[in-house]
Order: structure tokens, then sequence, then C-alpha cells
């Protein structure tokens, strides 16, 4: 039992490792699902929060709310525009 839980951590850190750039992009949205009194499960999967609510809607008590673990989309370095100066003779 103790071999099945190290190889099973062993791939899922391997899995973490080789693809960090999608661990970093969590979705903007979650479908927070009730399944007991006090029990809760966060479905993080939903770009918008048009494509989270039907499934809320879908006979599932819960709401739909923005994922914690997300952190903004992804920025691009803006490109420094030089101009060259003329000169007035």
């Amino acid at each position: 039992m103790r071999q099945k839980f190290l190889v099973g951590a062993l791939v899922l850190a391997a899995t973490a490792v080789s693809h960090p750039a999608v661990a970093n992009r969590a979705p903007p949205w979650c479908a927070v699902i009730s399944l007991a009194p006090t029990d809760v499960y966060w479905d993080c999967q939903y770009r918008t929060f048009e494509e989270c609510l039907p499934n809320v809607l879908a006979g599932n008590r819960g709401f739909c709310s923005q994922n914690p673990a997300y952190s903004g989309p992804e920025l691009k370095p803006k490109r420094k525009i030089h101009h060259r100066r003329r000169s007035h003779r």
C-alpha cells in the first residue's frame, strides 16, 4: 500500500513539474456545489460565469464563484516604440 502511495505521489509530482504553465493558468470561475450540509465541492474549470451557470442550475445545489487560485490573464510585456527625432534646420 505504501509503495502505491509513493508511486502515485511521484507520478503527480512529475506531472506538475513537466507542465508548469498549465498549473499556473487556473480558470477564473468555479461551480461551488453542495454535496451535504457541511460538504461542498469546488468544480473550477469554467472560463466565464455563463459557462458555470448551467452546471449550478441543472439541479445541483450551489453557486458560481470566482476561483481563489485565479491570478488574472497572462500579461505580455509591452514593446517600447522609439521615435526618431527630426532635426529642425
